[in-house]
């Protein structure tokens, strides 16, 4: 089976470096931070600072440049792995499943973390949006990962704890996995369409190699 795996909220909890760097954007251009940023990881940013900003498109892409320019120094590394994680994709690569990473991250963030994970090798590829893009790209990203594996919907299943993850799976007729352990809610999952949930990273395992 081909395995599909977002990034943030699935593999690592990237909260402290999305969060920080949303900060600094809004501190360089001198607005309040919203009190809650959760919601925030998952969506594209774009989507995310219109309306903070006030749907100035200037503004809006001041705010993303800012946020990246910290993200590439030093949010890239603010993360932690998820306990039972790296158990979970080696039990996969062991059952002969292929893994690849489908991510709403900028490729050029995405790469460099991928990279530093201790079972990032066990990626063959990954996928990530166009830079400018204002709109989430998961079915768009789904679909070319079956196309270059040469793989039938029926043999790939989506891993997400976003709605965006599950509703790109859905699109594509992949089976879509919700984890509950990132950033999403069991509703926000149910509602979009997973097939089924995950509590933890080895039921997960058991989901994918039954």
């Amino acid at each position: 089976m081909l395995c599909l795996f977002d990034l943030d909220g699935t593999l690592i909890d990237s909260e402290p470096g999305i969060t920080a760097c949303i900060r600094h954007a809004c501190e360089r251009l001198g607005v309040p931070a919203p009190a809650e940023l959760r919601p925030w990881i998952g969506p594209p940013l774009r989507h995310s600072f219109a309306p903070l900003l006030g749907h100035d498109a200037v503004r809006v892409e001041a705010a993303v440049d800012y946020y990246h320019e910290r993200f590439a120094v030093l949010g890239w590394r603010e993360h932690a792995v998820y306990p039972g994680i790296a158990a979970a994709i080696a039990r996969l690569r062991e059952a002969g499943h292929r893994l690849a990473v489908v991510t709403s991250k900028p490729m050029r963030h995405a790469a460099p973390i991928l990279e530093s994970l201790p079972f990032g090798d066990a990626f063959e590829k990954l996928y990530g949006p166009d830079p400018s893009s204002a709109h989430c790209e998961k079915a768009s990203m789904i679909a070319a990962a079956l196309a270059d594996f040469g793989a039938a919907p029926r043999e790939a299943a989506m891993i997400g704890d976003r709605r965006y993850d599950i509703e790109g799976a859905v699109a594509n007729r992949v089976r879509g996995i919700g984890v509950l352990w990132g950033f999403g809610s069991r509703e926000e999952l149910q509602q979009a369409g997973a097939q089924a949930l995950a509590g933890d990273p080895g039921q997960l395992a058991e989901l994918l190699v039954a």
